[in-house]
């Protein structure tokens, strides 16, 4: 009967103290105490399902300021270029600016141009004929420039505009003449007398050949190899070469002059186009500068 009174004593502390369940319990059984230590009582927790969809997984908390810091850092880099540098070459005269992209990579915006024909010692030879040359050349770019060694090696890829004119007039030889496919169309004005006796007879009098020259392509890219050493913490100099694909070109020759075989003149002057059309090194524009840098 003891026994049973004990028992039924105990659970009913038990069951009221549940919230002290970390306390001592005392039951007091006449003159007899028992001390039990009562264990924690466990809280149960229900786990999250793994496929649970966090609604905040991987959003840009404050949009608003990304999009600001952004575009104050590109504002910041597009007003603070590294370099500029002033340049001269087979492009033309002129000058561009570099944004520093890391330690070895600066991205180049720049325009050469000018009467530049003098750089190719002002004449040409297409064929059998040889050319005076004229040129306004405008040649915009923009590029990459790498220094794939971190050090003065250079490689230089990227994209130019052309809009370049280029006028020639064709040069006689000998007695006036201009010699097209083992042809003589002699230089003098059209209609002019021949001394058809002479030893350099042999054609027609068809004025003076003049024309222009023109690329097809509207977008040539452009690769070089350079140098660019530093020679004080702000001045450097540098050097490249090249070449940039400005395409085939389309030559428009014509004749000047009255009288004459206007006929022999015609096939001269599309001889002469041909002639021109199939100049490689009009295809392949020769990339040649020298330049002079400044550093911030």
């Amino acid at each position: 009967m003891k026994l049973i009174k004990l028992t039924a004593i105990s659970a009913a502390v038990l069951a009221s103290t549940a919230a002290l369940a970390a306390e001592p319990v005392i039951v007091v059984d006449d003159n007899d105490a028992v001390v039990y230590e009562a264990e924690p009582v466990a809280v149960a927790y229900q786990a999250e399902p793994a496929y649970a969809y966090n609604a905040d997984a991987g959003v840009v908390r404050n949009t608003a300021g990304a999009i600001t810091g952004g575009t104050k850092t590109f504002f910041q880099t597009v007003t603070h270029p590294a370099a500029i540098s002033a340049e001269v070459g087979t492009l033309g005269y002129g000058a561009n600016i570099g944004w520093g992209l890391n330690e070895t990579t600066e991205l180049q915006a720049g325009w050469a141009g000018g009467d530049v024909a003098e750089l190719f010692g002002g004449d040409f030879d297409a064929n059998d004929i040889n050319y005076d040359v004229d040129t306004d050349f405008s040649n915009p770019y923009l590029g990459v420039q790498l220094r794939p060694a971190a050090n003065w090696f250079t490689v230089g890829a990227g994209i130019i505009v052309p809009d370049n004119d280029i006028d020639v007039r064709a040069n006689a030889e000998g007695e006036g003449f201009y010699r097209i496919n083992d042809q003589k169309f002699y230089a003098g004005p059209a209609g002019a007398d021949v001394d058809k006796n002479s030893s350099e007879f042999g054609g027609e009098n068809v004025g003076n050949l003049e024309g222009s020259i023109e690329h097809r392509n509207k977008l040539a890219p452009y690769l070089t190899v350079g140098f660019r050493p530093n020679i004080t913490n702000n001045f450097g100099v540098f050097g490249e070469l090249g070449a940039a694909y400005m395409g085939k070109v389309d030559a428009n020759v014509s004749y000047t002059g009255e009288g004459g075989n206007e006929l022999a003149a015609q096939d001269a002057a599309r001889q002469a186009e041909r002639d021109l059309e199939d100049k490689s090194w009009l295809e392949w524009m020769p990339i040649v500068k020298l330049g002079a840098t400044y550093r911030f």
